[in-house]
């Protein structure tokens, strides 16, 4: 019984066309594009939906979620209130509660300590805690109305960076690759970085690589973790005694065999594991020069900060990601976690906006400086915001705050973002949004938006659904915050 003939006579439709739709017809195709360097997306198929603004990204995920009322939700008329015992309120807004806050008799008001001023010419409040981001208010646009259905840490950061609470889905900078393709053939088109945080205090979430997976979609778009101590990626150095010429005939001769398992049983992952020991083989030589910083100008250190020279700092990683942008990496994720402040909020936030504030403002700096701002497109936030009444005890000088999906605020800035606004607002408490509110999809449909791709016809066949980064739930871009 020969199993591979039994299997192509049971080829699905699906894989038929998708064997035979890299063939001749990609072939002209590219070579009518001059080869396909410059638009390397049409060799896989698709092409921008629209007019893009924005070549590139880069997200900041802030992993445990930074309170928006100590940051730039500013109530200031909370202040005469502390300590009002929240309780009969809450029941009436009929607040989910976690298990770390529903046991309290109490659940008392907690105002800032933090002091707040307005900055650039649209006014924004930005918190004390972050001098350096009030010096670039101008540059950003500051959405107070997010909010989410996830009031947990592991689905609300599933449904940040991946569109959904549940496993398996691709994630955000894998969607981009799928869609977009690649700027540069000897780097990966998803990089991931994450980044130290200083204190020694910081409640850390963890984390998994399914916020950087590629799910359904081809292997090959999954993101690429860089790592922040010895070499960035593991085993990038020939073994002693294999030259480089005799890695290439192994490699030929590899490559080889799997295109002869292709052609027999016409499996798209054979193809992606041809493409990947391709990639890692330049990467052995293009990995080594990004990783070299020593070239890079004492004015830039000083830009990001005394940090950037540590490396696997959040102002290192934010250096990082400059230098993957401009050598052609379309998505960099920096993932800073430590900011899940349940207890002990001043002592820890202070720590937490230290290590990125810096770091934050050399990134815009440096882009704009390169003229690469216009087109990145740069997003910092978290997964959900905090409440306005305290956990555990409460005191003049500290408070901690609970989780709270009902809004929290976040920043974008470039790619055709118009800077220097704030775009929705909140009610008295930071509690619920009374104005323009933006959901995890919108801001999803913006960022594709922005880089060319409509988030209705961006989709992957899988399991009979045309499967979205924007699921089946409605999402609009949000057009009030584009220049």
């Amino acid at each position: 019984m020969n199993t591979i003939h039994d299997y192509n006579d049971a080829i699905t439709r699906r894989q038929f066309f998708r064997k035979n739709g890299t063939g001749l017809g990609v072939a002209a195709l590219t070579s009518l594009l001059g080869g396909g360097r410059a638009f390397p997306s049409a060799i896989e198929g698709m092409l921008p939906h629209i007019a893009p603004k924005a070549k590139r990204a880069i997200y900041i995920s802030l992993i445990g979620a930074p309170s928006q009322l100590d940051l730039f939700d500013y109530k200031p008329d909370l202040q005469k209130r502390f300590k009002e015992d929240l309780k009969d309120w809450l029941a009436k807004e009929g607040q989910r509660l976690t298990g770390m806050t529903s046991g309290q008799a109490a659940f008392p008001l907690a105002p800032t300590i933090f002091k707040f001023n307005q900055h650039g010419q649209g006014g924004a409040w930005i918190s004390e805690l972050l001098p350096w981001t009030a010096k670039m208010a101008d540059d950003l646009c500051i959405i107070k109305s997010m909010h989410t259905e996830a009031i947990n840490h592991e689905p609300a950061n599933q449904l940040s960076y991946t569109g959904a609470m549940q496993s398996g889905k691709a994630s955000l900078g894998s969607w981009l690759s799928y869609g977009l393709g690649s700027m540069n053939e000897d780097l990966p088109t998803f990089v991931v970085l994450h980044a130290t945080h200083s204190s020694p205090y910081s409640n850390v979430q963890a984390i998994s690589a399914r916020l950087w997976g590629s799910g359904y979609l081809p292997g090959k778009h999954a993101g690429v973790a860089l790592r922040s101590k010895g070499d960035p990626v593991l085993y990038l150095q020939d073994s002693p005694g294999i030259s480089r010429d005799l890695r290439r005939k192994m490699l030929d001769g590899l490559n080889a065999m799997n295109q002869r398992s292709y052609e027999a049983v016409g499996d798209p992952e054979i193809q992606t594991r041809i493409q990947q020991y391709e990639m890692a083989f330049r990467m052995q030589s293009s990995v080594p020069e990004l990783a070299d910083m020593s070239g890079e100008p004492e004015h830039v250190y000083e830009m990001y900060g005394k940090d950037s020279r540590t490396r696997g700092t959040f102002a290192s990683s934010a250096l990082m990601a400059r230098r993957l942008l401009e050598r052609g990496t379309r998505f960099v994720q920096i993932f800073h976690r430590g900011w899940d402040q349940h207890g002990d909020l001043p002592r820890d936030l202070r720590s937490q906006c230290m290590d990125v504030d810096q770091g934050c403002y050399g990134l815009i700096e440096d882009l704009k400086q390169r003229g690469m701002l216009e087109d990145t497109l740069v997003i910092f936030g978290g997964e959900f915001g905090r409440t306005v009444y305290c956990q555990g005890g409460l005191s003049e000088t500290n408070y901690g705050r609970d989780h709270h999906p009902r809004c929290f605020s976040l920043w974008m800035a470039g790619g055709g973002i118009k800077g220097g606004q704030v775009y929705g607002e909140t009610d008295e408490m930071s509690y619920n949004i009374v104005e323009n509110p933006v959901h995890i999809r919108d801001l999803h449909a913006t960022i594709l938006n922005q880089l060319g791709l409509n988030h209705e016809r961006l989709s992957f066949k899988f399991q009979g659904l045309d499967q979205k980064l924007t699921g089946v739930e409605p999402a609009k871009v949000v057009k009030g915050i584009l220049a």
